[in-house]
């Protein structure tokens, strides 16, 4: 069993730095050690998803920016073995773009890909987030970045159970 991290963001726009909120959920051993949340203030106040995550300017005009969520995250962050995200490449992106937008090293673990996991391990078609989690029977408020990375994090630790096993 390994030490990761499953994050999950929702983003205020197209852009990739526009991060309106982010989870991380620890997990060590199969076991979940460390769930954190929090809501981000993108760089401008143009909100294009609220249809899909709720959110809106007045949820988050208050909040602090990427960089302060940030110094909170990283901390938890630097012992795991990788990041897991479904879809990372979209969480990578966004990670990527926060962390130049504020001149902040982008972790340096590698990703892994619960909807490729999900496939490989178990040959699940179609691979949204609420159609994996249906499938292993895994709680889902979707586009929740809370629950969309405790999800993650059930995923991972299901295909572990499996037999599956993080290999770089």
């Amino acid at each position: 069993m390994s030490r990761f991290a499953a994050i999950d963001f929702e983003t205020a726009t197209y852009g990739a730095d526009s991060a309106c909120a982010l989870a991380a959920v620890i997990v060590e051993d199969g076991r979940i050690v460390q769930q954190l949340y929090e809501l981000i203030r993108p760089p401008t106040r143009t909100f294009s998803f609220t249809h899909i995550h709720g959110l809106r300017w007045s949820d988050v005009q208050d909040a602090p920016d990427f960089a302060a969520v940030w110094a909170t995250f990283a901390p938890a962050l630097r012992e795991v073995e990788f990041l897991a995200a479904h879809n990372a490449p979209f969480d990578k992106g966004v990670l990527n773009a926060c962390c130049n937008r504020y001149g902040l090293a982008v972790p340096p673990q590698p990703f892994v890909c619960t909807v490729q996991l999900a496939r490989a391990q178990w040959n699940i078609r179609p691979t949204k987030l609420p159609d994996v989690c249906r499938h292993l029977g895994i709680e889902l408020v979707h586009h929740r970045a809370d629950s969309d990375a405790a999800a993650c994090a059930r995923i991972v630790i299901a295909a572990e159970q499996a037999g599956w096993c993080f290999n770089p």
